[in-house]
């Protein structure tokens, strides 16, 4: 969001929110901010000059992304160089914790890849390396590769996960994940706004830009199901429609930290919410069943 549906003082108040909340994860990306009027890039620029004005480098976890900018595609050994340097730039930092391959890139040698990728750990230019919108078969060859000598490998996986996105993870992904012991880090968190339960049967469409795809997307019988049960979840522990989504995501054995996207402080309560809500087994159980 940064950069795109809010400036960078709404940005800073939320991060401002999120710090004092205890929060210290933080992912973005080398695209983030394309749709604004800085461009891609701008979402790190905005949060390298908070950590700046803050001076709180050193109490963050920074993830961020190559392979997707518009200027940048692929994970080429060059692409992958020229990325980490223009996000540290921009980040104002000499190391990045975690660095996601954005996107998989078939055309790329994934031993080119993976080595440019450990040149970066060894010089001290990113911490780890992860993967992100990988299929099963395509993760489980670079996980064995990883192995190698002169090989990064892979720590974690960002895939697509929510309550109505269930399908692409669950199974052979989440098996990996669990037989390899990779932290997973799932975005679109909240199906895109619509699990916030602003979208409802005959209501408006939000101001949101995502609004017209959430529509296409998830107006149908099993998403009004999914939206009922968490309004039923959600008066029962007097907390909102995102705590429960998230809260379901919590429980799922692989999910290490769900993410999610906040345009407000108010928003960001709202998510931060879902840290200390227990679902009971049914209700986990009742979730399953609708959104499946």
């Amino acid at each position: 969001m940064f950069g795109w549906t809010i400036d960078e003082e709404r940005s800073f108040a939320v991060l401002d929110a999120y710090a004092r909340a205890g929060g210290n994860f933080i992912d973005t990306a080398d695209s983030y901010g394309r749709g604004g009027p800085g461009g891609a890039g701008e979402s790190e620029r905005i949060l390298g000059r908070w950590m700046a004005s803050r001076g709180n480098r050193d109490e963050l976890v920074i993830a961020t992304k190559v392979g997707m900018s518009p200027d940048l595609r692929g994970l080429s050994e060059a692409t992958i160089a020229r990325g980490i340097e223009a996000s540290l730039e921009r980040l104002g930092i000499d190391t990045v914790d975690l660095y996601y391959a954005h996107k998989d890139d078939p055309d790329t040698p994934l031993q080119e890849t993976l080595g440019a990728f450990d040149r970066l750990i060894g010089e001290g230019k990113i911490r780890h390396a992860a993967a992100s919108n990988y299929s099963a078969s395509r993760l489980s060859e670079a996980l064995a590769i990883g192995e190698r000598a002169g090989m990064a490998r892979y720590e974690a996986l960002q895939p697509e996960y929510n309550l109505m996105e269930r399908t692409a993870y669950e199974g052979e992904l989440a098996g990996l994940c669990e037989q390899n012991g990779l932290a997973c880090l799932p975005y679109f968190g909240l199906a895109k706004g619509f699990l916030t339960g602003k979208y409802s049967r005959d209501g408006e469409l939000p101001d949101s830009p995502r609004a017209q795809s959430v529509r296409d997307s998830y107006f149908n019988d099993r998403g009004f199901a999914v939206l009922d049960a968490l309004s039923e979840i959600a008066g029962e522990h007097e907390t909102s429609f995102a705590a429960v989504a998230l809260a379901w995501l919590l429980g799922q054995p692989t999910v290490v930290a769900p993410i999610a996207s906040a345009t407000s402080s108010e928003q960001l309560a709202e998510l931060l919410a879902s840290v200390e809500l227990r679902l009971t087994p049914e209700e986990l159980a009742q979730l399953d069943a609708v959104s499946g």
